[in-house]
């Protein structure tokens, strides 16, 4: 098979560039090749009945297939260059911050419209977390909800499914750079040829990825790893941030080690979920924009960077390591009180069961100080009592705490202004480039990438 373009990889950034390059140029031949399902295949077995956790399925549907990592996420799109990842620093601030908005109007005109535009411009919280020595981060957040996000994606896919060609289930096994400057792709049972391609793979490619950079010589460099927890609690303690700002992102720097510690990911009345990465089962967060879909909870993620100098420089291994123990002591997910934590003991399910906090995951009880390093709990436990101080309550015992959670980000790959690696026409997009860590600046690597090539014919 021969394309014009071929694109390993059908998430945001993969999406986008396929949307870009056929309504810019419906004569361009374009091959996708995804190693997940499609949209409509992608069902997660755990039911809270019969399955209550991960059984490790050999393509996990809530991290793989159409739509990538992000179809079953709660749908933000932060439209921002404070966060979300360094794209701005390869294309420019303006030029990013113009493609998010871009990617937002095309997610408005495919089912996302009527959805909230939150923004934190002008608001009195970024005083109030000041004077608690926490910084609120500058965005505008376009939140669909994970059941819109759904919609959204099933509208792009009808719209590109008779302009590209598709290959679901199919994981690309290796990349060829040819005599003509063009690029051969190896999977099972076939290749295809072309003169671009376009590799998004996402955070759960990043070990296919640092296979291709050693094979194809391209240098990469040691990214960080977040690691900590999801925190539950009633939705009414967070209410007057989320009502106004839906998405708060605030940063704190323990007292204790001076490390940072933030806020992610926050889902009012969402939901408690699990992940599975290359067999480690970790935790997240969902929310919908359905009311009828809503928990009386708000989750979300507490979260410490660690970054690793010479000779140490297998960041995703140490996360890895912390996951897989939890993973050994709880079976997968461990949830823990609050209160049981600061004394000292593990949660038990009669505790739990006894919470006036219900949880919304089936996850074991256990304690969580057994699993997590010491700094990085001193510092979450730190992060706790300093959001008490702007939304009281946060602290109260019943607090739940699931561990762990962990963001693997993929080594940065060396690439240029135009996302391209010293290879000629091969581009690495999105968050399997270690440069975007979110669905809007991942889909915007994925247009920009996109009109590059279309420049260059």
């Amino acid at each position: 098979m021969r394309y014009d373009v071929v694109i390993i990889g059908a998430g945001p950034g993969g999406i986008f560039s396929a949307y870009e390059l056929t309504k810019k140029n419906p004569e361009l031949k374009v091959g996708v090749f995804e190693a997940g399902h499609p949209l409509s295949k992608r069902h997660c077995p755990i039911d809270g009945e019969k399955i209550k956790s991960c059984i490790g399925c050999k393509s996990c549907s809530i991290m793989s297939g159409f739509g990538g990592a992000g179809a079953f996420s709660d749908g933000k799109y932060n439209i921002t260059n404070d966060f979300g990842g360094t794209l701005y620093e390869y294309i420019g601030k303006k030029k990013a911050l113009d493609l998010m908005q871009y990617v937002d109007e095309i997610n408005m005109t495919h089912g996302g419209e009527g959805t909230k535009l939150y923004s934190t411009a002008g608001t009195k919280f970024r005083k109030v977390c000041m004077q608690n020595d926490l910084h609120l981060l500058n965005a505008s957040v376009r939140h669909l909800g994970t059941d819109v996000n759904y919609v959204v994606l099933e509208n792009l896919y009808e719209e590109l499914k008779d302009k590209v060609d598709f290959f679901f289930d199919t994981p690309v096994e290796s990349v060829f750079c040819l005599e003509d400057s063009s690029y051969e792709i190896h999977y099972q049972g076939g290749a295809a040829t072309c003169k671009d391609c376009i590799i998004s793979v996402g955070r759960s490619g990043s070990k296919w990825m640092e296979k291709v950079c050693k094979d194809l010589d391209i240098q990469t460099n040691s990214n960080r790893v977040d690691i900590g927890v999801r925190v539950e609690l009633p939705a009414e303690i967070f209410s007057h941030l989320t009502d106004e700002l839906y998405e708060s992102k605030i940063v704190y720097r323990t007292q204790k080690y001076g490390d940072l510690v933030r806020t992610f990911c926050m889902n009012p009345k969402g939901a408690v979920v699990n992940e599975n990465t290359n067999g480690i089962v970790t935790v997240n967060g969902h929310s919908y924009e359905d009311p009828s879909k809503q928990t009386g909870n708000t989750n979300f993620a507490l979260l410490v960077a660690k970054h690793f100098s010479e000779p140490f420089k297998d960041s995703n291994g140490y996360g890895e390591s912390i996951a897989r123990l939890s993973n050994m002591l709880g079976g997968g997910v461990i949830v823990q009180r609050f209160g049981d934590l600061i004394r000292g003991r593990r949660s038990t399910q009669n505790r739990i069961d006894e919470s006036f906090t219900t949880p919304t995951l089936n996850a074991t009880p256990g304690d969580l100080s057994l699993v997590l390093p010491k700094r990085l709990l001193d510092g979450i436990i730190e992060m706790i009592y300093a959001l008490d101080k702007i939304a009281p309550g946060t602290a109260n015992d019943d607090t739940l705490l699931y561990g762990v959670e962990v963001k693997f980000y993929n080594m940065e790959v060396a690439v240029d202004e135009h996302l391209e690696t010293y290879h000629k026409g091969l581009y690495i997009i999105g968050d399997g480039s270690g440069i975007t860590h979110s669905l809007s600046h991942a889909s915007a690597s994925g247009v920009f990438v996109a009109r590059n090539i279309l420049e260059n014919l």
